[in-house]
């Protein structure tokens, strides 16, 4: 009997109540509205315990599916034994889909907690009659009493009637100690026994190292200063999700676009944490252009490192900054920091000088059996250390290259807005030049770089903006914003980390993903291609069998999709910000008969709906507060954010680079105004590099 733990959503709520009228009497009974209130609070968390069975493994019968699941308060517990077959990790193991009776994962209990500043609180634990002796109350209050030890609590606190000497003992049985009898606590003559779980102190490092990996058993390099886990851990764990601290090293068996390799890179960077390598470096590796140009720091170490080798090409394996042939350990250090990537191999070529010809990710798939001891001895001492170094970056160059795109029939700005960039930078003494793909080689002739051609991760855009970056060169939009705002599932996790209100989202994960959880949601519902735009790659779907359709063919193109409520609004509005203030501000109308703002399929003139465009002091303060602060999650780069305000609450679509400023919309209140802030915020950046590079400083 597998075990899961997971936070609670709206839809647990059902299973809440139940549980509560079968756990409690009625003067400890939580009300609906308080059950709500702990779902959505940034204060409360519940935790919801699910099995993959319906079988209790300790009666042997089939019991009957509970009726969703979620909160409760002190019940009768569970027996202190806990089941042989048990283990810790069984508090966060992913649950097989194919389970013993066919079933979906089942809501068998559930827990709420409460933070406070120095203790945690244990305000309620309970489990489903039907599921109680397995093991499942012993498994919550296992994972409850790790999170407080873990997150740095001094201390974890509970309450229990003062009558329920089987819960005391059960708590006490765990390490609690009861200290005070609260009187009247639930209700005259109805008193209550503090318990408290002193956490022992261990002092806590600022960086916690972890492992991500497909398959743990590959990992078998012996003990090492990091935890290994699995994707499917890393992807779904509360503790992995709401941790800024833990220091990634991602050695997924592959990296290809939106692949699980991808990801975790990807929500690390969303989460706050650090992580090697990270979504910029994977995508580095492909630009030999960039890596060629980040590399020319350290040309005369290679070709010094390298001249005793008497053939044309050359190959060295890098192994966390080291590597197993003698008299290039200099040499393996200064590639590691420059591109910082866990395991990677550099193929070298000799013209005139050595350079680089190909840098590949390796997994631990591609480690030589020869070389796996080594390997070993390389991850004790990196993970042995107690600080690491950050990779370095190129210096700085020189003026305005505005990418564009002739042929494009939607581009960010039109033909008019273009010139109107142009003519704000002469009026500011910069020159602009309008520059296509086929410029790439001239990029280190400007000091700056502003793409208005759509931007794309797997387009020559990307490759532009990180070149651009790589030498220097002021970039909007810079590469990081480039993969933050075209993935919504990295927006999705930074807007969840910092509490701001979405469409109710959730991700499916191809290899977790079961049918049986559409049988529970509100059609209609949005699908959505983690990269897509303009309205593309995204699908309404109305009932269950066109939501299956669609989802088996996104889980084509990605291994992780976007499933969100259907929040319906005649506009969305659209704030536009630079360095994280306000430029703009338009409703963007859904298009005629349609519930996007583009209809593709529609006539031509039907396409886009209309716009507004308004002062900022039209604009409700709390749509321009949100939008500052989903922004400023991205960067300080140039953005568009998509609000909805429904029923007087407003909730983040997404955040969009390089959005749309053309002539007579965008541009409709400020004028020529509007191109000279933009203008003016390359001006700033380009002096900022200048003065930079003037006193040496990297």
């Amino acid at each position: 009997m597998n075990i899961r733990i997971r936070k609670s959503t709206p839809a647990d709520l059902p299973f809440l109540q139940h549980l509560e009228t079968l756990s409690f009497p009625e003067f400890q009974r939580s009300s609906v509205r308080s059950l709500q209130r702990a779902v959505n609070s940034t204060f409360q968390e519940v935790y919801i315990a699910e099995t993959d069975t319906l079988k209790n493994p300790v009666t042997g019968t089939i019991v009957p599916a509970p009726q969703g699941l979620q909160e409760a308060r002190e019940s009768e517990p569970e027996p202190v034994r806990q089941p042989d077959h048990q283990t810790d990790a069984d508090a966060t193991r992913q649950p097989d889909h194919q389970t013993d009776a066919g079933t979906a994962p089942q809501p068998a209990g559930a827990a709420i907690i409460f933070r406070y500043p120095k203790s945690l609180r244990l305000y309620s634990i309970a489990v489903a009659p039907e599921f109680r002796k397995a093991g499942i109350g012993n498994t919550l209050l296992h994972f409850i009493t790790n999170k407080a030890r873990t997150e740095g609590y001094a201390s974890l606190t509970a309450e229990a009637h003062a009558s329920n000497t089987a819960l005391i003992t059960w708590y006490t049985n765990h390490g609690f100690q009861a200290t005070t009898t609260l009187h009247n606590y639930y209700a005259p003559g109805e008193d209550a026994v503090k318990l408290v779980l002193n956490m022992p102190v261990i002092p806590q490092e600022k960086n916690h190292n972890l492992i991500v990996i497909n398959h743990p058993h590959k990992w078998s390099f012996g003990p090492i200063n990091a935890r290994v886990v699995t994707v499917k851990e890393y992807i779904s764990n509360p503790e992995y999700q709401n941790n800024a601290d833990y220091r990634v090293f991602n050695l997924c068996s592959s990296y290809k676009y939106q692949s699980y390799g991808y990801y975790v890179s990807l929500l690390a960077s969303a989460r706050g944490q650090r992580v090697i390598p990270t979504s910029v470096s994977i995508r580095d590796f492909r630009l030999i252009n960039v890596i060629q140009s980040v590399a020319s720091e350290i040309d005369e170490l290679t070709n010094k490192v390298l001249s005793r080798e008497t053939g044309n090409q050359f190959s060295l394996n890098v192994y966390f900054g080291q590597t197993h042939l003698r008299g290039f350990s200099s040499l393996a250090m200064k590639l590691y920091q420059l591109f910082e990537v866990p395991l990677f191999r550099v193929d070298f070529i000799r013209n005139e000088k050595w350079i680089i010809k190909k840098l590949k990710i390796l997994t631990l798939n591609h480690i030589p059996e020869s070389e796996s001891a080594g390997l070993a001895e390389f991850a004790r001492r990196y993970f042995d250390k107690k600080k690491f170094r950050s990779s370095k970056l190129t210096s700085y160059k020189y003026d305005i290259a505005i990418l564009v795109n002739p042929d494009e029939a939607n581009a960010p700005s039109c033909p008019q807005a273009l010139q109107k960039f142009k003519r704000a930078a002469a009026r500011k003494g910069l020159y602009a030049e309008l520059i296509t793909r086929a410029d790439f080689d001239r990029i280190n002739e400007f000091d700056a770089l502003f793409i208005r051609e759509t931007t794309s991760v797997s387009n020559h855009t990307y490759e532009f903006s990180r070149m651009a970056y790589a030498e220097g060169l002021v970039v909007i939009d810079e590469p990081w914003s480039i993969l933050r705002c075209s993935n919504k599932i990295y927006q999705n996790e930074v807007f969840r980390k910092h509490k701001l209100l979405t469409p109710q989202t959730t991700i499916f994960t191809k290899n977790l993903f079961d049918t049986t959880l559409l049988a529970s949601m509100k059609f209609p519902l949005v699908l959505k291609q983690p990269d897509s735009a303009f309205s593309l790659g995204i699908t309404k779907v109305e009932t269950r069998e066109e939501a299956e359709t669609v989802i088996r063919q996104l889980f084509r193109k990605s291994d992780m999709i976007v499933c969100q409520e259907f929040l319906y609004s005649d506009f969305d509005w659209r704030i536009g910000l630079i360095d994280n203030t306000p430029i703009f501000a338009c409703k963007y109308y859904m298009s005629k008969n349609h519930w996007q703002i583009y209809n593709w399929k529609g006539e031509e003139e039907e396409h886009v709906g209309d716009t507004e465009t308004f002062s900022m002091d039209a604009v409700p303060q709390n749509v321009l507060k949100t939008a500052i602060k989903a922004a400023s999650l991205m960067g300080d780069g140039l953005y568009g954010v998509d609000l909805k305000l429904v029923n007087g609450k407003v909730y983040v679509v997404e955040v969009n680079d390089n959005p749309n400023i053309d002539v007579g919309i965008e541009d409709l209140v400020l004028g020529d105004r509007l191109y000279d802030q933009i203008i003016d915020s390359f001006s700033r950046r380009i002096e900022i590099t200048k003065n930079v590079q003037k006193i040496g400083i990297r």
